[in-house]
């Protein structure tokens, strides 16, 4: 059994991050992979709630040296020692930023770089000294946002790019200078996906499931950054579940329903399968999705744009289930807002 919220996992060895609603308090747990056992669990003295996806922080933590970043609903950054869940130190990142809360809550999950913690607090991002949790930079991008700053090399250089209700917006880690921007508006919530050649994929979507995704083609030089959309595609429509990209395709959810696009033009090559709201991962080493469907069922797709084709399908939970599965070796990790699950996944003979 677990505590509500739509956070996924972090994973380091034989121990699991993630967070959850206990009562009246937001709580960044760690537990037994092996067994799932508690080890620890962190509290803080907030409770964030609306009636769409009910009680529960959002977002999944980070690792980094030791040490659990998170960010709560209500905009709580904590710093917590990974082994024992001690508080290194805690800041708001909306009292920080001057962000206030935005319908869904805070949902991005940190981001951890050299000596920097940046989180996203509605289409602000805040950066803290990864040691003391000090604020070293903020900025305002133009529109509020439920996706998570992330990180990206792009013609060489290292920036953050993060996606608001205006478009895309890219800044420097180091100081939060703006590099380029891209229009695109909507309601932002799964990251993009970086492409071969300097290309990068972003969605945008809205209350009726989505709008589309866009390709662009982004360079640098001395007389500054250049960005040109190659194509629009309403093909592929993603609200809050991830899509994957695999040889030259994009497969997602449009709606509610599966469906692959080509990467050359944007174009439909199929769309089928119902899953509502799910989520998937990509098996690359064998063309497979492995998709976590809303209803807590677990199916095998070939990933390949022909044809839809499921491979199988087995329950996995009961009640809705928006939270992104991890695959740890061979050991499937699932949950919603009710249970948590680990699977043993056998291995293929060779």
């Amino acid at each position: 059994p677990i505590g509500p919220g739509w956070s996924s996992f972090a994973v380091r060895g034989d121990v699991l991050y993630t967070q959850e609603q206990r009562g009246d308090d937001e709580l960044v747990a760690a537990y037994r992979v092996s067994t799932g056992a508690p080890l620890w669990r962190h509290k803080d003295p907030v409770r964030f709630y609306e009636s769409n996806g009910g009680a529960g922080p959002r977002a999944t933590p980070a690792l980094d040296n030791g040490r659990v970043y998170s960010l709560g609903a209500t905009g709580i950054v904590n710093a917590l020692d990974a082994r024992t869940g001690a508080k290194i130190w805690t800041r708001n990142a909306a009292t920080d930023s001057g962000a206030k809360l935005p319908g869904w809550g805070f949902t991005g999950s940190p981001l951890v770089l050299d000596d920097r913690v940046v989180v996203a607090a509605s289409g602000r991002l805040v950066a803290y000294d990864k040691a003391s949790g000090e604020p070293r930079w903020s900025i305002q991008t133009k529109g509020g946002s439920y996706s998570s700053p992330h990180l990206a090399t792009i013609d060489g250089v290292q920036q953050i790019v993060m996606l608001s209700g205006f478009g895309a917006t890219s800044v420097a880690p180091k100081d939060g200078v703006v590099l380029w921007e891209n229009a695109f508006e909507g309601v932002p919530i799964v990251q993009p996906a970086l492409l071969p050649g300097n290309h990068l994929l972003i969605s945008t979507a809205d209350a009726m499931g989505g709008l589309g995704v866009r390709r662009l083609a982004i360079a640098g030089g001395a007389e500054g950054w250049k960005v040109e959309e190659r194509w629009t595609s309403k093909f592929l429509k993603p609200y809050f579940n991830d899509y994957v990209v695999d040889d030259g395709h994009a497969y997602g959810f449009d709606g509610r329903i599966l469906s692959c696009i080509s990467l050359e033009d944007g174009a439909r090559k199929w769309k089928g399968g119902r899953y509502g709201q799910g989520q998937m991962l990509l098996l690359a080493d064998q063309d497979l999705l492995l998709v976590l469907s809303e209803d807590g069922e677990l199916a095998l797709v070939s990933a390949t744009p022909d044809e839809h084709k499921e491979l199988g399908k087995v329950p996995a939970l009961n009640a809705k289930t928006w939270n992104h599965p991890v695959l740890v070796g061979d050991v499937l990790l699932v949950r919603n807002g009710e249970e948590m699950v680990a699977f043993r996944l056998a291995r293929r003979q060779s």
